[in-house]
C-alpha cells in the first residue's frame, strides 16, 4: 500500500498526539513508542518526497535519514540515534518496572519536547 508524503505526514501528525496523550497520562514508555513512530513516519514521508520510491519497512530512523541522504543539524541528529536506541527498549520490553525507571516524567517530557522539534525539522525539509 502506497502512501503519498502528505498521507506519512498526516499520520506522523497523528502519532505525535497520541505521544502527548501518552505523556499526560502517565503511560511514559509509550509516549516515548509513539515519538518514534512520528519520526519513522515523517522520515518515510521525506524519503518518498525526495526519492519518488515507497520507503522500506524499516524502523530505524538512522538508515533512513542516510538513504534519503538527508544530514540533519547535530543536536537533533544526536538525539534522532538516541530516539532510535529507545524504539528497540519500547517496542519489545524485557522489564516494564525497569523501562518505568528508564523513562521517567521528567525524561519523557523532554523527549516529547525534542521530537516535537525534529518533527518540525522534518516538515521544514519538504
Amino acid at each position: 500500500m502506497a502512501k503519498y508524503p502528505q498521507e506519512w505526514l498526516r499520520q506522523a501528525d497523528y502519532d505525535m498526539d497520541t505521544a502527548e496523550y501518552m505523556l499526560s497520562g502517565g503511560r511514559y514508555f509509550y509516549a516515548v513508542f509513539m515519538c518514534h513512530l512520528s519520526i519513522e513516519k515523517a522520515l518515510k514521508g521525506l524519503f518518498h518526497d525526495r526519492l519518488s520510491v515507497i520507503p522500506p519497512k524499516t524502523h530505524n530512523l538512522i538508515y533512513l535519514l542516510n538513504k534519503a541522504g538527508i544530514k540533519p543539524p547535530e543536536s537533533i541528529g544526536r538525539f534522532v540515534v538516541k530516539l532510535n536506541e529507545a524504539s528497540v527498549a519500547t517496542r519489545y520490553p524485557e522489564n516494564i518496572e525497569k523501562l518505568g525507571k528508564d523513562y521517567t516524567q521528567t525524561i519523557v517530557r523532554d523527549m516529547v519536547a525534542r521530537s516535537k522539534e525534529v518533527l518540525g525539522w522534518i516538515k521544514a525539509q519538504f
